[in-house]
């Protein structure tokens, strides 16, 4: 099995045979990330989901962070850990399944079923007022 590194600007990671490997400094730029803003969403220009969550939290009046992951340099390996830090079995995936993800606090929150959720059962207004995402 031979290995090569790659790197693309401050990124690092190991390729085997030409097979991705998950680089673990993309977690780390995930969490850098979701620290940016109190409310972060990692979306899909062209998801409908990610447009709703986009103005259910705009509607709220609170400016999320958006990151469009279809136009971002490292988007897709972005996604690959955005979909292992869901649980998902495979980290694999390129389509925009498990798209929004949304962080508030600098928390992961989850993706639109959770987010949905919080906002119906009332826990989602309160997490906006901690992070300081709402002053009401």
């Amino acid at each position: 099995m031979q290995y090569k590194t790659e790197t693309r600007s401050s990124l690092s990671y190991n390729k085997v045979n030409n097979m991705g490997v998950f680089p673990s400094d993309t977690l780390v730029r995930v969490e850098s990330m979701a620290a940016e803003n109190a409310v972060v969403i990692f979306s899909v220009s062209t998801c409908c989901m990610c447009h709703a969550v986009k103005g259910l939290f705009r509607g709220m009046g609170v400016s999320p962070a958006v990151h469009e992951l279809d136009l971002h340099p490292y988007g897709v390996e972005i996604h690959r850990a955005l979909l292992r830090l869901l649980g998902c079995s495979s980290g694999a995936s390129t389509s925009p399944g498990g798209l929004p993800v949304v962080f508030i606090g600098g928390k992961m929150v989850g993706s639109m079923e959770r987010v949905m959720a919080s906002h119906i059962n009332g826990s989602l207004v309160p997490l906006l007022k901690d992070a300081g995402a709402l002053w009401l």
